[in-house]
């Protein structure tokens, strides 16, 4: 790894000046991205806030695609300084730091869960990852419905009206499901691992379908457009708050808003597997990804606090930590010794480290 120099304040400011046109750094950590970070970043935030002579970052939402193409668009005081991001950056996401002539350090924080959750008033789901895809991607294969239509070799509009119509062992209730929207890693991380990889590279009527079409499973990253799948934002306490009012709906969010609501939501059992902090810790929930925040080389030096902000998520990501408290599952002991050293060696993400 390359250890990380600091320019002099005075030749940083000058890049920033002639950058952005800005004369003076700003004096607090600008912070923006995902939903499901965002809570774990706002605990850090005020525990470095408790510090005098460090102001308390500022953490915003967005989503994980806003956090990363953040923290890429530029250098310079008017672009954000750490992006969040429930959802690795891509090889293209990457190229656009590149073009703007931005570099980051990828730093990983912990492990999360993606639940599917409803009012403890409803009926609890219990379905495999197939079914849950089945359910909420846009197209499915002609014959997926079990009619008379023994047409597999073509992809339509997801036909499924109630969850039973998929299996009768599942609720009689019409599919309604509150998610975050495109620009949310969550998003991204449960179309990837239910929609794609655990129905239609599964299921082998999708998969014939798909061949006859020439089509890879990505396509079925797609959610349903006709209701069965609402958009809330990106504020997961928004889902929270609807499953609370209507026990017939269902939500897509991270562990800890579970965690967080235990007393009046209830998480679906998918493909055998519980959304709990041990499951998910030791590997066995089927629906879990990685935490990430990214933070821009430029800054460094710059902005004030940025090394401290880094150290206080050191202090408190282990498993008896603040961070755990809040429904964060940290990683294994011999990741954080990685991560804690990637905060001091400051590596420049590249491509190879993506693949």
């Amino acid at each position: 790894m390359i250890k990380r120099t600091f320019l002099t304040a005075a030749v940083a400011v000058a890049a920033f000046t002639a950058t952005s046109g800005i004369a003076m750094a700003r004096d607090y950590i600008s912070i923006a991205g995902s939903s499901t970070v965002l809570p774990f970043a706002t605990i850090i935030a005020e525990q470095l806030g408790k510090n005098p002579s460090i102001k308390t970052p500022v953490v915003e939402s967005g989503g994980s695609s806003v956090g990363k193409k953040g923290v890429c668009e530029g250098i310079g005081t008017e672009f954000i300084d750490i992006g969040n991001a429930s959802s690795r950056m891509k090889a293209g996401e990457l190229e656009y730091c590149e073009s703007n002539g931005v570099k980051v350090t990828e730093i990983k924080v912990g492990y999360d869960g993606i639940v599917v959750a409803n009012s403890k008033e409803g009926t609890p789901l219990v379905l495999t990852k197939a079914e849950l895809g089945m359910a909420l991607t846009a197209k499915v294969p002609a014959c997926a419905d079990g009619s008379q239509n023994f047409d597999c070799t073509t992809m339509v509009d997801n036909p499924f009206k109630k969850w039973s119509d998929i299996n009768p062992a599942l609720p009689d209730l019409e599919i309604r499901v509150y998610g975050p929207p495109t620009t949310s890693g969550t998003r991204a991380s449960f179309a990837e691992m239910v929609n794609e990889k655990g129905y239609c590279k599964k299921d082998e009527m999708a998969k014939a379908a798909l061949a006859a079409a020439g089509a890879k499973a990505k396509v079925c990253r797609a959610m349903r457009t006709d209701g069965a799948f609402i958009e809330a934002g990106e504020q997961d306490n928004l889902i929270v708050q609807k499953l609370q009012e209507d026990p017939s709906a269902y939500g897509i969010f991270g562990f800890s808003y579970l965690d967080q609501n235990s007393d009046t939501l209830q998480g679906a059992v998918i493909s055998g597997t519980n959304p709990t902090f041990e499951e998910i810790a030791n590997g066995s929930y089927s629906v879990s990804r990685a935490l990430y925040f990214y933070v821009k080389h430029a800054h460094m030096g710059v902005v004030p606090g940025l090394d401290e902000y880094m150290a206080e998520w050191v202090k408190h990501w282990g498993d008896d930590g603040a961070l755990s408290d809040a429904g964060m599952i940290p990683m294994p002991s011999a990741e954080r010794a990685t991560y804690k050293a990637a905060m001091a060696d400051m590596p420049a993400l590249t491509a190879d480290m993506l693949k």
